[in-house]
């Protein structure tokens, strides 16, 4: 079951609604997919600003803000949404110092995680916490960004930049791509990909963002039936599965499921469930299984049936 994260939403001077409501939303469904399996959520939200009362970008007023806390949990998610920063300076505006001054003296990069949503990395780096640290920002900010944090290795055209306990993620909508990647790897690749069906994303990657898990690949369709077999697929992996349980699965005849898989997922029924089976014994292999064990909880009959698959996939993994 996983940990319970305290998860922080820095409410900025004029901040962008969505930088927040995007990232909020992905850690809400996460929390509902974990009740549906009988978990308990595990993303704990709060929205802490210098003042009670704020405003977002369209005009949207806030109200019962929690005050800056003076002292955070070592496992909280910190989030910066873009704002108002137009001025982060000598001359900036009294609730933009509070940001910074609080930023300085509260993070500890090194144990709570700074997630940076389009222009909050500003804030972070006004705050010197970028210094020494890849990272990325809306693109029409980047300028600022090295200017702000000139220690700072600012990458361009990425979705998301990892450095670290650092997550900054490109403009606006990018945010709800890194809460993706984030949930994925502290819930599971399953749930983030409910989460993603829920929110009706396509998951997005550019040739040097992390590589999409297989649990999230294939899924940036809105076909129920395939969703459903998807699914199943990944729930239970190690099920005997074959054309016949998979089409029952989605409430199809196999003739359709395998026409309507490859037309809205672009890859056969069979390739999904070989590239999910060999991603569960992967990970059954970095947790300490023999690959006779890994074999059997991924669903294949045996180590020898695993390495043949192993070499046939396009990208192998060594272990």
């Amino acid at each position: 079951m996983p940990e319970t994260i305290p998860v922080y939403f820095v409410m900025m001077p004029d901040c962008l609604l969505l930088d927040v409501a995007g990232p909020a939303d992905a850690f809400r469904f996460a929390n509902q997919v974990l009740i549906s399996r009988g978990e308990a959520p595990c993303f704990d939200m709060h929205f802490v600003a210098p003042q009670a009362h704020g405003k977002s970008s369209i005009g949207l007023q806030f109200a019962a803000l929690e005050a800056l806390p003076e002292v955070l949990p070592e496992n909280a998610w910190v989030t910066l949404p873009g704002g108002w920063a137009r001025d982060l300076g000598m001359s900036a505006g009294l609730e933009n110092k509070t940001i910074v001054s609080w930023l300085r003296r509260v993070i500890q990069p090194d144990r709570q995680q700074l997630i940076t949503v389009c222009a909050g990395a500003l804030y972070a780096a006004a705050a010197g916490l970028l210094d020494g640290r890849r990272c990325t920002t809306h693109h029409g900010q980047i300028a600022r960004l090295r200017a702000l944090a000139p220690r700072a290795e600012v990458q361009e055209n990425h979705v998301f930049v990892e450095d670290g306990k650092v997550a900054s993620s490109a403009g606006v909508t990018a945010g709800i791509d890194l809460a993706l990647h984030l949930i994925a790897r502290h819930v599971d690749p399953a749930c983030a990909a409910k989460v993603a069906q829920s929110m009706v994303v396509y998951l997005r990657r550019g040739p040097l963002d992390p590589e999409l898990s297989p649990f999230l690949a294939h899924r940036n369709h809105l076909h129920a039936a395939v969703h459903r077999v998807q699914d199943a697929l990944c729930a239970a992996p190690q099920q005997a599965w074959n054309t016949a349980t998979m089409a029952a699965a989605g409430c199809v005849s196999p003739r359709h499921l395998t026409r309507i898989f490859s037309q809205h997922a672009g890859v056969s029924p069979h390739d999904y469930l070989q590239n999910i089976r060999l991603t569960v014994a992967e990970q059954a292999i970095k947790q300490g299984a023999s690959r006779a064990r890994a074999a059997e909880i991924a669903g294949f009959s045996s180590d020898q049936q695993l390495r043949r698959a192993r070499h046939r996939s396009p990208s192998p993994k060594n272990s």
